[in-house]
């Protein structure tokens, strides 16, 4: 899994293939098997696959523009009628998000992750464009597709953030 973690990237640039309906069902299984708080599980799960609707997502999101390029995207959304702790419904869905993530760069998917929570006017947008019930909150969009383009692993290391025992 490490070699995973590491190899994840953030990609923007998308072959011109569809994702199988198979990767889709790992992706959503993957994010079903994230951490929730009181395991509530108060999340759900939009497909976007349709072109017209991406490319529309492309145009309602400021940093969606590969959406144009994607072949699907993930909307990872929080119930607050199941869960009224807002600050831990945006934590399971944040978990939810980052096993898509990996999960992605297991499968050989790109992958990015697009911020909407808390921003008003994305939510606002985002939830009128996709007809999403009010108690229901857009946390993030997740765009994939087959990569058109390499990074390298990532080199996270940071030492001057790790403390021990105290600060």
């Amino acid at each position: 899994m490490s070699k995973i973690i590491f190899k994840r990237r953030s990609i923007r640039k998308f072959k011109d293939d569809a994702l199988p309906d198979e990767a889709i069902s790992q992706l959503l299984k993957a994010a079903m098997a994230a951490p929730s708080a009181n395991n509530i599980k108060a999340w759900h799960f939009v497909v976007i696959n349709k072109r017209e609707l991406l490319d529309q997502l492309s145009e309602i999101h400021p940093y969606g523009k590969m959406l144009n390029q994607a072949a699907a995207a993930i909307l990872v959304c929080g119930d607050t009628a199941k869960q009224s702790v807002t600050g831990y419904l945006h934590m399971d869905c944040a978990a939810a998000t980052q096993n898509i993530l990996l999960e992605a760069t297991s499968l050989e998917i790109g992958s990015v992750w697009l911020g909407i929570y808390p921003r008003e006017q994305r939510m606002t947008e985002i939830s009128d464009f996709l007809n999403i019930p009010n108690h229901i909150l857009p946390v993030s969009l997740v765009a994939l597709g087959y990569p058109a383009e390499y990074k390298p692993a990532n080199n996270p290391w940071q030492a001057d953030a790790i403390h021990y025992n105290m600060w």
